[in-house]
């Protein structure tokens, strides 16, 4: 088969060993995936793939069953499919484990199927599971123009709790509101804790944040008393000091959270969850796949550099020639 490969950090698309089935498994004949920001980080080294997982780039893929382990029952050759992955999505065969497939829902494309798995996944898992989020409860989603931001933004909006964002321009904030946001905060312009008290009554009870380390004590500022923080990245640093004072007499929480290193089983669990609770919002068309663009494959490095750019609004799409 073909794949994504990385070579002298650039992205080659290039001969690559076909996977393995197992007898859990089920084997994708891929025809599109997604750019996340966790393969810009694999690609330079930062994010490695967990043990035993394809070290190929790729946390999503949509396709058709090619073949299916001796184990997997619910799945058969030629059913099209979406996967949530430990890595292999940039590449045209994919081996996953039967529990993080879910069939397309009905009436989407490949390219649509394909930007859901991952930040569906990772904005359910975390707002409504690691996050506790209640319907009539407020959160706040920083990066609310990317894909795990315009998911939960819709998500929120379904389950009825308001919710505000950050994003780098007065464009995204007004397109965030489009989707369902209540509100937001150009972060280049604003400071979103000056704002909490116009828009909640005493501060957010979630909080979800891919900023990291210099968001951190504005996030605490934020919260109201039992409230939560999910930390799902790092990208500006690993390390802050905390406010353990505020913490305390704020009976706060925070929780850090990753998706990629989870167990199957856990994985399978939570992909169960968004086919009873999201996929029907999906079909119904309540809730819609964000997609600033789609790309060729063989382009992957184009792609990566757009997002990199910080000027997408959703996902950007992989497509298989």
């Amino acid at each position: 088969m073909k794949a994504i490969q990385v070579e002298d950090g650039q992205l080659v698309w290039a001969t690559a060993e076909d996977p393995v089935l197992g007898p859990e498994d089920i084997k994708i004949s891929n025809r599109a995936t997604a750019i996340n920001r966790a393969d810009l980080a694999q690609r330079v080294g930062a994010y490695p793939p967990p043990p035993g997982a394809s070290k190929i780039l790729g946390l999503e893929c949509a396709g058709i069953v090619e073949a299916v382990g001796e184990k997997v029952t619910g799945f058969k050759n030629g059913d099209e499919v979406c996967a949530l992955l430990a890595g292999g999505g940039y590449a045209e065969k994919v081996v996953v484990p039967a529990a993080q497939v879910l069939p397309i829902p009905k009436g989407l494309s490949f390219n649509q199927a394909a930007a859901l798995p991952e930040v569906f996944a990772t904005a359910y898992l975390n707002l409504f599971i690691e996050g506790a989020l209640q319907p009539g409860e407020t959160a706040l989603l920083h990066a609310g123009a990317s894909g795990v931001g315009t998911a939960g933004i819709q998500l929120c909006r379904a389950f009825e709790s308001p919710v505000f964002v950050t994003a780098g321009s007065d464009e995204k904030i007004e397109r965030c509101i489009a989707l369902g946001a209540s509100g937001g905060a150009n972060r280049h312009t604003e400071n979103f804790v000056e704002k909490v008290a116009a828009w909640t009554d005493g501060g957010f009870d979630v909080i979800l944040d891919p900023v990291g380390a210099a968001y951190l004590d504005h996030n605490l500022n934020s919260l109201k008393a039992d409230g939560r923080l999910v930390v799902i990245g790092l990208m500006s640093g690993a390390e802050a000091n905390l406010a353990i004072g505020k913490m305390m007499m704020k009976r706060l929480r925070v929780i850090g959270s990753t998706l990629r290193a989870r167990s199957v089983p856990a994985k399978g669990a939570l992909m169960k969850q968004l086919s009873e609770r999201v996929w029907p919002l999906i079909e119904s068309g309540e809730i819609t796949p964000i997609i600033e663009t789609v790309i060729p494959i063989d382009e992957a490095q184009r792609a990566h550099d757009l997002i990199a750019g910080d000027d997408t609004f959703g996902k950007v799409i992989l497509e298989m020639g």
